[in-house]
């Protein structure tokens, strides 16, 4: 099978399991965002040398790609994609937990950046916010209970982001930048 199929040269795409779509609309947009995320995770995956921050990121990009799915599909109970169920958020906020416990409280806000692998999990904690963004936009008020779940993973998965990239800094010895207003 050939990787193109030139069916999207009209700016078209097909929906997982029914129907096509702009490829502006909201769900392509959405599931744009979860892909470009997973992708960002990979190279974090590549430069985590932390099992304690590696092993986590490696299921979270299973799991995203699942949501990926769940997204694509129009109908997911009847295509049989795999939805994200609560359990997933409470390993993602055990993981917070876990994470949270080796760091110092925030006093201040502090800026994105320090080593490598933090500058590129707060990179991703910033497009997890936008995909989690653009999913509200998607779902437009229609909450049903998968719905409800996805919004509330990639919520908490923003946060651990934004801890794992704390945690990773003070691994490899980078101290926290504070924000400090600008003055005129």
């Amino acid at each position: 099978m050939k990787i193109y199929t030139k069916s999207g040269d009209a700016g078209e795409t097909g929906l997982y399991r029914g129907g096509r779509v702009r490829k502006d609309d909201r769900r392509i947009v959405a599931i744009g965002d979860v892909d470009e995320l997973n992708a960002l995770l990979g190279i974090v995956h590549s430069l985590a040398a932390s099992p304690e921050i590696a092993g986590p990121i490696l299921l979270i990009q299973s799991e995203l790609f699942g949501l990926g799915a769940q997204i694509a599909s129009p109908d997911p109970t009847a295509a049989g994609t795999t939805l994200l169920g609560n359990e997933a958020i409470e390993r993602l906020e055990q993981t917070i937990d876990l994470a949270e416990s080796q760091l110092t409280p925030l006093s201040a806000f502090i800026l994105p950046g320090g080593s490598t692998l933090g500058a590129h999990l707060h990179q991703a904690r910033a497009v997890c916010r936008r995909a989690e963004r653009h999913l509200v936009a998607f779902f437009d008020g229609k909450l049903d209970e998968p719905a409800h779940v996805a919004l509330r993973y990639l919520n908490r998965l923003g946060d651990l982001l934004f801890v794992l990239a704390r945690w990773s800094n003070q691994l490899a010895g980078h101290a926290e930048t504070e924000w400090r207003p600008t003055t005129k």
